[in-house]
């Protein structure tokens, strides 16, 4: 059997080292367009930045070492510019020779990945705009870097690249600013939850221009200049375009493969395509994604290499199933951790998914333990049923943990209930008694027992201040006098019983605490004492942070930017 895959990364790379485990007699051809195979997409912008410190560590294979160990044929700088499935054979172009030939296959897999959005914008081919996609842009991107000395640069886009290579190039003293259409960076996140990321790429002194449009390019002189929709352009040494990433599925298209969401290649859970005997995975093809069970495009390296694998499987005789991506994904912002897994409230409410979320602010570890920092979570759930839906962390240590415990549980299908019982390791230098996944869970029971009401930050300024329903703060003194809601009445948790008589009977109460756990407390007293209380999930903390970053977003931008 000769099998032909188109493209050696990710997928591609993945799906041949596993057919040649599976079947010894295989001829196995890879075609790569690229002067790489098997790298690591994901450290390209930490080579920019100098944390990788040699390109050589960015491959994980040569194609010398995947013929030595796995004698698979990988062919480097090879297009394949056209299938013919009637044939069963693909046009192939040695793009250093400028050679042509066809090549026979008995199956195909297609793994082509997805090339950087490039909107039709005037300018896009100037020499100081790059995208980062192979390791080829990368080692263009760090040449320039050392041979110009760039002091600035615009980044258009606020995903997992544009904010990695930010980070990266800020490190380097660069001045850096990130445009981007939506008025948030990381759409995994729900805007609330990106507040804390806005807050720390600003304490950082990267620039923020969300809910900006980039119309186009001009040249001048040794900078660019970035034209946005309705106001002054920006102008910077360098532009990166990190817009998003479009599936690369010319090929499958023009050889009549269906395609689906955004011109991705329609696949079943075999990863087989519409016609006999061609495959595909990764980046470019529609998935069922694990949550919602509706099309989707997942480009995450995870479900890429797993659907490889279930190719390979498949294309040697077997009948393995890929169940679908759930979106897991992590993500270093200086000193702070961002990972979210399944599905944020707006793609619940899009989906039609009647649901409710907790947020909680534990440490990430036992509080007596030095060393402990503060993460922010938020779960989400299915309103009835508890069906866990998804989960958003920002915080330092301990966050790429829980965020793996959360994912595992979407996976194995157990409800927001069920993490109250999770058995999770515990000493004090890693953990508390009761994790934050635990803690989540009794959060989440609370509600389900209706021994808490809650309201949300985006409610906090519509509560009337006419006298009709109570205000409360239970915070301390010194953290009220620090900041508070305007109308709240203060009175701290620990004075709450000695002072009743000074809350009217009567009218609802509305409380508030820096977290939520001391207006919890607060809430079980009230109620019990015949109060109709809800007290502000997640606290004045979280409000705070959504709302002064609302603030700072509609903030006046100066134009332009320094050329020093």
């Amino acid at each position: 059997m000769k099998i032909v895959i188109v493209g050696g990364v990710a997928g591609g790379a993945t799906a041949a080292a596993r057919i040649r485990r599976l079947d010894e007699t295989a001829e196995i051809v890879v075609f790569e367009r690229s002067g790489y195979v098997s790298y690591a997409n994901c450290g390209l912008p930490y080579y920019i930045g100098g944390v990788i410190q040699s390109a050589a560590e960015l491959t994980l294979q040569t194609p010398e070492s995947f013929w030595k160990r796995f004698r698979v044929d990988m062919r480097i700088r090879h297009e394949v510019t056209a299938i013919h499935p009637d044939q069963k054979t693909v046009s192939v172009r040695n793009l250093d020779t400028g050679e042509s030939f066809r090549e026979s296959y008995d199956k195909l897999l297609l793994s082509p990945g997805a090339k950087p959005t490039q909107p039709e914008l005037p300018g896009t081919g100037l020499p100081r705009l790059f995208t980062l996609r192979t390791v080829e842009d990368t080692l263009t991107i760090r040449d320039f870097v050392e041979r110009e000395h760039p002091k600035s640069v615009v980044l258009a886009g606020g995903g997992f690249i544009s904010l990695e290579t930010a980070e990266n190039l800020r490190e380097l003293g660069m001045q850096v600013t990130i445009v981007q259409r939506p008025k948030q960076v990381m759409n995994p996140f729900d805007p609330e939850m990106a507040s804390f990321l806005h807050a720390k790429l600003r304490e950082r002194g990267i620039k923020l221009r969300l809910g900006r449009s980039v119309e186009g390019f001009q040249e001048d002189g040794e900078q660019v200049r970035v034209l946005l929709k309705g106001e002054e352009p920006l102008t910077a040494d360098m532009v990166v375009l990190a817009i998003g990433v479009t599936p690369d599925t010319r090929l499958a298209k023009d050889a009549g493969l269906e395609l689906g969401v955004k011109g991705s290649i329609v696949v079943n859970d075999r990863m087989e395509t519409s016609l006999p005997d061609i495959y595909a995975v990764g980046d470019a093809v529609q998935v069922k994604h694990f949550v919602t069970g509706s099309k989707a495009l997942v480009s995450l390296a995870g479900p890429a290499n797993k659907q490889g694998r279930i190719a390979a499987e498949n294309l040697c005789g077997g009948d393995n199933r890929f169940t679908g991506p759930q979106g897991s994904s992590v993500l270093k912002i200086f000193d702070l951790t961002a990972a979210a897994t399944g599905i944020n409230e707006r793609t619940a409410r899009a989906a039609g998914i009647d649901c409710d979320k907790v947020y909680l602010s534990p440490a990430n570890h036992a509080g007596y333990y030095p060393g402990g920092s503060l993460m922010t979570m938020k779960v989400l759930f299915e309103r009835k049923t508890y069906r866990l839906l998804g989960a958003q962390i920002v915080g330092r240590e301990g966050v790429d943990k829980r965020i793996d415990v959360l994912a595992t549980a979407i996976r194995a299908g157990l409800t927001a209930l069920s993490l109250t019982e999770l058995d999770l390791a515990y000493a004090p230098p890693y953990s508390s008694a009761k994790d934050p996944v635990n803690m989540a869970g009794f959060l989440i029971e609370n509600l389900a027992n209706d021994l808490v009401r809650q309201f949300h930050w985006d409610e906090a300024d519509a509560l009337p201040r006419d006298g009709s329903v109570t205000l409360l703060d239970v915070r301390t003194l010194q953290e009220y006098t620090g900041g508070h809601l305007e109308g709240f009445l203060h009175i701290p948790v620990d004075e709450l019983r000695q002072r009743l008589g000074e809350l009217p009977q009567g009218k609802p109460v509305y409380v508030v605490c820096q977290s939520g756990l001391r207006s919890y407390l607060a809430c079980r007293i009230l109620s019990q004492s015949g109060f109709d209380c809800r007290h502000l999930a997640g606290g004045y903390r979280l409000y705070e942070s959504a709302v002064r970053d609302r603030a700072a977003a509609e903030q006046a931008f100066p134009c332009g930017m320094d050329r020093t």
